[in-house]
C-alpha cells in the first residue's frame, strides 16, 4: 500500500448504502471523516506531481509567498477525492464528475486536519439520458481551525434508480 493511502483514517465505501438520483435533493449535507496532512506526505505528493520549493524545501518555502512549507493544491484535491470517496456521500456508479470550479482560498500546511463538507445544491434528470441526471455538489475542505483550505464546486453524474416509465430492473 502506498505511503499516502496508508495514511487516511477511514474505511472503504463498501457496505454503504448508494444514493440515486432519486435519493437526493438541495440541502442535503454530508461530513467526511478526517485526514491528518504531514511534510513527510507534502513533498512525497510534490516530488511526484508539483516538485515547486515550496512543497519540497522548508528553507525554500520560509522565503516565498507562503512564508513555510505547503501542500500543493492538487494535492489538497486528491485528499478531497479520498475523504469523499471513502466517507462521503456514497453515489451509485461512483464520483463522475462532469464539471465544475475548484478554489484554494488558503493553503493547506503541515499538521493540518482536513474534512469535507459537502451539500447538494443542485438535482437535475437528464432531458436527454433518463437513466442518469446531473447533481451540483458544493464541497468545502476544512482544516482544523474550520479555515476553508478548498472549495469545489462540481456537477456530478448520477443515475437514477429506474428510469421514468420503466420498473426497476428492466433493462
Amino acid at each position: 500500500m502506498c505511503h499516502l493511502c496508508a495514511r487516511v483514517s477511514s474505511p472503504p465505501a463498501a457496505g454503504r448504502e448508494p444514493l440515486y438520483l432519486d435519493d437526493l435533493h438541495a440541502g442535503q449535507r454530508f461530513t467526511t471523516v478526517s485526514h491528518t496532512v504531514d511534510e513527510e506526505e507534502i513533498r512525497e505528493f510534490a516530488l511526484r506531481f508539483d516538485p515547486q520549493p515550496f512543497h519540497l524545501d522548508a528553507e525554500a518555502a520560509r522565503v516565498s509567498l507562503f512564508a513555510g512549507l505547503v501542500a500543493s493544491g492538487w494535492h489538497t484535491a486528491a485528499l478531497t477525492m479520498r475523504l469523499q470517496v471513502e466517507s462521503g456521500p456514497p453515489l451509485a456508479g461512483g464520483i463522475v464528475g462532469a464539471g465544475g470550479r475548484i478554489d484554494w482560498p488558503r493553503p493547506t500546511r503541515p499538521g493540518d486536519t482536513i474534512r469535507v463538507e459537502s451539500e447538494v445544491v443542485k438535482v437535475r434528470p437528464s432531458r436527454t439520458r433518463p437513466d442518469r441526471g446531473i447533481v451540483t455538489v458544493l464541497s468545502t475542505t476544512l482544516n482544523q481551525r474550520d479555515e476553508v483550505v478548498q472549495s469545489l464546486s462540481a456537477d456530478l453524474v448520477v443515475p437514477r434508480r429506474s428510469p421514468p416509465g420503466r420498473p426497476a430492473g428492466a433493462p
